[in-house]
């Protein structure tokens, strides 16, 4: 286990000035088909340190997509035994951190030429200190569609706040044949 750093004192007051935003409505998630949609973890990923559990969710369908699939495809060979399902969910929040584009994210020191990067040191920090703050999560851009992301925080959310709408595979072939098509 990795030594815990103290937090950014103007970070935290930077983001502390931030009273947070409700939110209410679908959002897209790709898990492992037996991997519980609902269930959060530590990931140490862009907006977590891996120190508590959350969700990454898109509020687009495409979103959603993108952003596995450019992890999948940064491996030698693309998995096949990787069996992925993409879920919507309905959610709702009361005090999310939103981050509206990349200027608010270079406000709070995310250098826009790193955010698509897998440079996340600054956007952990961010993670870091809206849950010590108090906020059930973060609606930022993505940094793989043009969207909004979503990521909960698990331990922040009621009983209720999230459920499950509907679910299909995804079939990554046909979803790269769409994307050329759209080009």
């Amino acid at each position: 286990m990795s030594e815990r750093r103290a937090r950014d004192l103007a970070l935290l007051d930077l983001i502390d000035a931030h009273e947070g935003v409700s939110f209410e409505g679908d959002v897209w998630r790709i898990v492992r088909q037996e991997r519980d949609v609902l269930q959060g973890y530590p990931a140490g990923a862009r907006w977590d340190p891996g120190t508590f559990d959350v969700l990454y969710t898109s509020l687009a369908r495409e979103g959603a997509m993108a952003e596995i699939h450019y992890h999948l495809s940064r491996q030698p060979v693309f998995p096949s035994k990787f069996r992925p399902v993409l879920h919507r969910l309905a959610v709702r929040t009361r005090r999310t951190l939103r981050i509206a584009d990349i200027e608010a994210l270079e406000a709070l020191g995310v250098s826009s030429a790193a955010y698509p990067t897998l440079s996340y040191e600054r956007c952990q920090e961010i993670g870091d200190a809206a849950e010590f703050l108090g906020f059930d999560g973060i609606l930022a851009p993505s940094a793989r569609w043009p969207c909004q992301n979503l990521i909960l925080f698990s331990d922040r959310l009621e009983p209720g706040d999230l459920q499950q709408v509907e679910s299909e595979p995804v079939d990554w072939q046909v979803w790269r044949d769409s994307q050329r098509k759209s080009r």
